[in-house]
């Protein structure tokens, strides 16, 4: 048990979620998806997690095993062509995961998809909370458009606008 973990997490509250993401800035970013969206035909969800409660710090539940709960959670894994992208960030721990669909397999490495974060991470650690994640959501597309071209049909599948957890 993380003393230092389950302290982070105790302090950071729903007030800090928005200093660091206020209403403007989250309706930025929700205009980056849409705008990235047109640039390729995966889906690209994002979910903001402040932190975790003391269940899940008990269990050291670590930010992957929790953004593999969120995937399921929003149905990022429920698209036609299978190619849903998770950003998934913990602010408390300030991490990034990114879980991609079962159309990616065999076409980006992990080691593609953790650059992006590791990206992520560095804006995150400057207080960067919006420019980092804008930088990810470029980031992440220009590996979505490598292997899934835009469709003609503009039809919405996920929401752009990010999920606040």
């Amino acid at each position: 048990m993380n003393l230092a973990r389950i302290w982070r997490h105790l302090v950071h509250t729903p007030a800090t979620l928005r200093r660091c993401l206020p209403e403007a800035a989250l309706t930025r970013i929700e205009s980056a998806v849409h705008a990235a969206e047109k640039r390729h035909g995966g889906e690209l969800r994002i979910a903001i997690e402040g932190d975790l409660s003391l269940g899940e710090l008990r269990h050291d539940t670590t930010p992957r095993e929790r953004a593999v709960e969120v995937f399921a959670q929003l149905g990022v894994w429920d698209t036609p062509l299978n190619n849903g992208v998770l950003l998934y960030i913990l602010l408390a721990d300030r991490d990034v995961e990114i879980l991609a669909d079962r159309g990616f397999n065999g076409l980006v490495e992990s080691s593609e998809w953790e650059t992006v974060c590791v990206a992520m991470e560095s804006e995150f650690a400057l207080g960067h909370w919006e420019a980092g994640l804008v930088q990810g959501i470029e980031a992440a597309s220009d590996l979505i458009a490598m292997y899934f071209p835009p469709l003609e049909s503009d039809s919405e599948g996920l929401p752009d606008r990010p999920e606040l957890l």
